[in-house]
């Protein structure tokens, strides 16, 4: 699959990427806008009027009003990974806080065992909410459910039929809620465009991360998994407003716990196009030593 991810849109270079589609309508997502979903109007000027808006905020909230059993079971799944979560980022705290204070003291073998149990814990925490998810949706099947099949009979006409499937930012987790709820990966063949949370929304692992807080930098977390339209990749929009990347121990910590996998800067102006699920040689990409380097070269 070919996706294009972008960095943030406050300078749009969106346009410049819709110059290389010149036919046929764009699909868009702009669920992680929420409330604001159909406040699309500088989107659809940088698509050149050509987008049609699937809608999947709308039609989440459409299958609450109406099928009442879905909602009151969703609403049930949130609380168990809610409390999947509050266990995983309690042991996570102990985990990093060991990785750290060994990095202070050592750079031996122990830093490496340390990293390796915190890489152990975040699979096992994936592990378990794809398994809750899963179990969730083999009991509810939401294909049989008539109000959500029908979304997705509509979301697949639209996906059928567009040039391209255009996925904004916003809230990432109700961008992967929506986005799997009417099934966009099994439908989905045109190439992909998305920048921000839409971009990590894409991926097979989603991580939020956040060392600017006004508490202190946090620790990087695994929230659950995308589309998997990008694999083996950890996107990290805004990364130098929100990472401390002059801080290497930290940042060597944050690449070495997420490999095999690429840690991706997503900054402004930022294009970076997959095909064939490769990522491109010269991308930015946190190395493991912890320096920003072009991916292909040495960190």
């Amino acid at each position: 699959m070919r996706a294009i991810l972008l960095g943030p849109q406050r300078r749009p270079t969106l346009d410049a990427v819709v110059r290389g589609f010149p036919d046929g309508r764009f699909a868009t997502v702009t669920a992680g806008w929420q409330e604001r979903e159909p406040d699309d109007g500088e989107l659809q000027g940088l698509l050149g009027g050509r987008g049609v808006g699937l809608g999947l905020y709308r039609r989440w909230l459409d299958v609450q009003e109406r099928d009442p059993e879905y909602a009151v079971a969703e609403r049930a799944l949130q609380g168990v990974l809610g409390e999947l979560a509050d266990l995983y980022l309690l042991r996570l705290d102990y985990a990093l806080q060991a990785v750290y204070a060994l990095q202070r003291r050592t750079s031996g073998s122990a830093v490496a065992e340390a990293v390796a149990a915190v890489r152990s814990l975040d699979a096992a925490h994936l592990g378990h909410v794809n398994e809750v998810r899963g179990e969730f949706f083999d009991r509810l099947r939401p294909h049989d459910r008539p109000v959500i099949a029908a979304h997705r009979s509509a979301v697949a006409d639209f996906l059928g039929e567009a040039a391209a499937l255009v996925v904004a930012g916003g809230h990432v987790g109700v961008l992967a809620e929506v986005l799997h709820l009417f099934n966009v990966a099994a439908v989905l063949r045109s190439p992909v465009i998305a920048w921000s949370a839409g971009a990590m929304a894409l991926a097979d692992r989603i991580v939020l991360f956040g060392d600017r807080s006004p508490h202190g930098p946090g620790h990087p977390e695994v929230y659950g998994s995308g589309l998997s339209a990008v694999r083996d990749v950890v996107l990290l929009p805004h990364a130098r407003a929100r990472l401390l990347l002059d801080d290497t121990p930290r940042m060597a910590v944050f690449a070495q716990r997420f490999a095999p996998a690429v840690c991706v800067l997503l900054e402004a102006g930022t294009r970076v196009e997959f095909s064939g699920g490769a990522l491109p040689a010269g991308a930015r990409v946190l190395g493991e030593e912890g320096h920003v380097t072009s991916f292909g070269e040495a960190a």
